[in-house]
């Protein structure tokens, strides 16, 4: 089988690593079989799509819509848009999770601000009609709790997207460029544990104030977000090819 490429951003090793680990864990994919690449560590390099399955896109510290962005973050979108030129109009298998959401949706010409901001929790996510149609939510109940935190999100869907997943607290959980290009707010790649080492590596930054760390901790644990992880297991199950 050719490889998954998945792509970080994350500065924080730990934050980084577990990242990797929970992408191989709900993938269902083998160390040989996920290429990794920490974009905030080194340029992203030619990619040939045709030595690839698919591409998957963690979350970040980094806020799309931020206007004093420094250079590292700078250089890192630039990589993803360069790598977006390619992929879009390939309509190459392409799953980016919460940075993925404005990352894909700026390309295309969507907005993202703080309008839609989600503390880190756990949230009801409902699956939309074309969601149901949709062969990577097959399976998934129409209703389905998932992660999320973050500052900023898309104000309304992208042109050209068609949404699939939504929420009262943000509407735009999870939209389809084409037919091979997802995105989605909330994590799919977190469960209660990495969650709980995420709240612990980005204590410090803004998502909630520092002395309320264990009170986070404490809402977040025993969420059933078991169904979120298929989406994952999915999208490799319907791109992985030889």
């Amino acid at each position: 089988m050719r490889p998954f490429l998945l792509l970080s951003t994350r500065p924080e090793d730990d934050a980084a690593l577990g990242e990797r680990e929970s992408f191989l864990r709900f993938t269902g994919l083998s160390e040989d079989d996920l290429v990794w690449l920490r974009l905030e560590r080194t340029p992203l390099p030619e990619i040939d799509l045709d030595d690839y399955s698919g591409i998957l896109l963690g979350g970040s510290p980094f806020n799309s819509g931020e206007r004093h962005k420094s250079d590292l973050q700078v250089r890192v979108e630039a990589d993803l848009a360069r790598l977006l030129d390619a992929v879009v109009p390939r309509d190459f298998p392409f799953f980016g999770a919460c940075y993925g959401v404005g990352t894909m949706g700026l390309y295309v010409g969507g907005v993202v601000d703080t309008q839609y901001s989600e503390p880190v929790s756990a949230v009801m996510v409902t699956v939309t009609p074309d969601g149901r149609a949709d062969p990577l939510l097959e399976g998934v109940p129409e209703q389905f709790a998932a992660y999320v935190g973050h500052k900023e999100a898309l104000s309304a869907v992208p042109p050209g997207a068609v949404l699939l997943a939504t929420a009262p607290s943000c509407p735009v959980q999870m939209f389809r460029l084409g037919q091979n290009l997802y995105a989605t707010q909330f994590h799919p790649e977190l469960d209660e544990a990495s969650i709980v080492e995420r709240i612990h590596v980005y204590a410090h930054h803004g998502y909630f104030p520092p002395d309320t760390r264990d009170a986070v901790i404490d809402a977040v644990r025993g969420a059933p977000v078991g169904s979120a992880h298929l989406l994952l297991e999915a999208f490799v199950r319907r791109y992985a090819r030889d």
